[in-house]
């Protein structure tokens, strides 16, 4: 059958003697022109619209496609009856709003839609008709970046990953190729502490990993020294003496101490408000003079026993901030007295700890090292932790520790953490797990002092006074625990007499029975900062 004369198949228009009618169908920011015609069996249909936010083939992420709205502005006001719009085959409501249609959208559910817009023309024979196929993506990009495995800090660093084959994947904002499989690697420059890697889907929606370059913590041997103490000009100079004499390279300053106060004055909203902020020492310049003497600085957060807090919530009704007994009453903590724990489980308790150790990151501390990041001492039956659901005491403090770590990443600082010596060996007496805290930290530090043991652990009949073989026997366990790992174990050593008096010799023992196990790395304790230093070997340099 020929066509009429005057009209052509192909043509993308048609010239009619009287105007057609013109539609605009307008999806998010842009519109749609329809216009078509027919004569006889046949239809004729201009070339297709263009629909701007909704275009055919579109990939929408969840948040577009949640502000996904679709219209149609009509010159015919007799035209409105004759519209229809299915989306998945299932009519669209259309509503007048003022001098256009609403095509009132469901919510896209992830996956692929179709949408049709038909109408008939007033005009004989005359109709038009638009199909947009799209696809809503609400699911992140799979991303899985490996820590590096770095033994020359000063040499470039390698990153490899995988991630989804549809991702475009970046590192420190520089593209990196991505093979068919989705495996990526990338080499940064030396010197770099932390690389970001993101990837992002066709969707746009984006996955982000902040992983550290720095690798395993070099060797540290530190001192510790409260806040209060770091203001006491004897107890500062004999510990910078000693890093000026090459035996120490380290400080441990205390940021958050045993009663719950911060050292500097902190900026920390919660820590201002409990009256926590005492400021007794200047941060940045305590910082700066140590860096000055040769050393790093390690900032110490007693994390959950912290009277300062738990007081301050208890007073102010917030319970569930501190650890209860059965009865609903607080814990006292076992020996450390009442309100002197709060709980673990509570995200504000979690949220006040982090931002501590971000600030303190911020103001130049090299390390961050949490102590008392455990329950409690006593029977489980005694204490609850309002908040913690199906999750078990050490999976709580693991996660916690993981949620730190993240953090922290972007400052590229170290994260240590202190745990108790018979953690190796009873991870659920204080909720310590080691096998999984060597998975999210980048140092365990062991309290093996001797003075701590009971006669008869390890087969040691008396610990105290036979410090090499009970540091040495329980220091195996935990380098079993961190065999595998990045994870440096750096153990916490006793500089204090506590029974059995401790000289040089004692001490000397302990670090001697730490390099037994390989490591050459430790912090000194003594409460009162005043260490041995005829103990202490010089540090070797290369």
């Amino acid at each position: 059958m020929m066509a009429p004369r005057g009209i052509s198949h192909s043509a993308p228009s048609l010239r009619l003697r009287r105007p057609a009618r013109r539609a605009a169908l307008i999806a998010t920011t842009g519109a749609l022109a329809l216009a078509g015609a027919g004569v006889g069996a046949w239809t004729f249909l201009a070339p297709g619209p263009v629909i701007q936010g909704l275009s055919d083939g579109a990939v929408l992420d969840g948040r577009k496609a949640a502000q996904v709205s679709a219209y149609l502005a009509i010159a015919e006001a007799g035209g409105r009856d004759k519209l229809r719009a299915t989306l998945d085959g299932t009519a669209v409501p259309v509503t007048a709003e003022g001098a256009r249609l609403n095509l009132a959208l469901p919510h896209l559910t992830e996956g692929r839609h179709t949408l049709v817009v038909t109408g008939d023309s007033s005009l004989p024979f005359a109709s038009y008709r638009k199909v947009v196929g799209f696809s809503v993506d609400a699911t992140a990009p799979e991303l899985k970046v490996a820590d590096p495995e770095i033994k020359n800090v000063a040499a470039p660093v390698t990153i490899t990953g995988n991630a989804s084959t549809d991702a475009e994947v970046a590192v420190n904002g520089k593209k990196v190729p991505v093979d068919k499989a989705g495996t990526f690697k990338i080499t940064v420059p030396k010197g770099t502490p932390a690389a970001t890697v993101t990837a992002v889907d066709r969707a746009g929606n984006t996955t982000t990993r902040d992983v550290s370059t720095r690798g395993r913590r070099p060797m540290i041997r530190a001192a510790h020294i409260t806040a209060i103490g770091w203001g006491d000009n004897t107890l500062r100079g004999d510990i910078l003496a000693l890093v000026r004499s090459g035996k120490l390279n380290a400080v441990e300053l205390d940021v958050k101490d045993e009663d719950g106060e911060v050292g500097y004055a902190s900026e920390v909203p919660l820590a201002r408000r409990i009256g926590a902020a005492k400021g007794y020492y200047d941060a940045r310049k305590a910082i700066a003079e140590i860096h000055a003497a040769g050393a790093q600085v390690i900032g110490r957060i007693v994390a959950f026993r912290d009277p300062k807090l738990a007081s301050a919530a208890w007073n102010s009704g917030k319970r569930d901030q501190i650890v209860l007994t059965p009865a609903g009453q607080p814990y006292d903590g076992g020996h450390y007295g009442a309100l002197s724990f709060t709980n673990f489980a509570n995200p504000t308790v979690r949220k006040y700890n982090r931002d501590l150790a971000v600030e303190a990151a911020r103001l130049g501390f090299d390390d961050i090292l949490y102590d008392y990041v455990r329950r409690p001492d006593g029977p489980l039956s005694h204490m609850r932790f309002p908040g913690i659901g199906t999750a078990t005491p050490e999976q709580s403090i693991t996660s916690f520790v993981a949620d730190t770590r993240t953090a922290l990443r972007p400052h590229a600082k170290y994260l240590g953490v202190s745990v108790f010596g018979i953690a190796a060996t009873r991870p659920t007496e204080i909720a310590q797990d080691i096998g999984a805290l060597v998975k999210v930290s980048d140092y365990i530090a062991p309290m093996v002092y001797p003075s701590h043991w009971g006669p008869g652990e390890y087969g040691v009949a008396q610990p105290d006074t036979d410090p090499y073989a009970i540091v040495q026997r329980s220091l195996a366990d935990f380098a079993r625990l961190a065999k595998g790992t990045q994870t440096e174990i750096v153990p916490w050593l006793q500089d204090f007499s506590m029974g059995s008096t401790y000289g040089p010799a004692e001490v000397a023992e302990q670090i001697k029975a730490a390099a037994t196990n390989k490591m050459n790395s430790f912090i000194l304790w003594n409460a009162g900062a005043r260490y041995q230093g005829t103990a202490l070997q010089q540090i070797a340099t290369r």
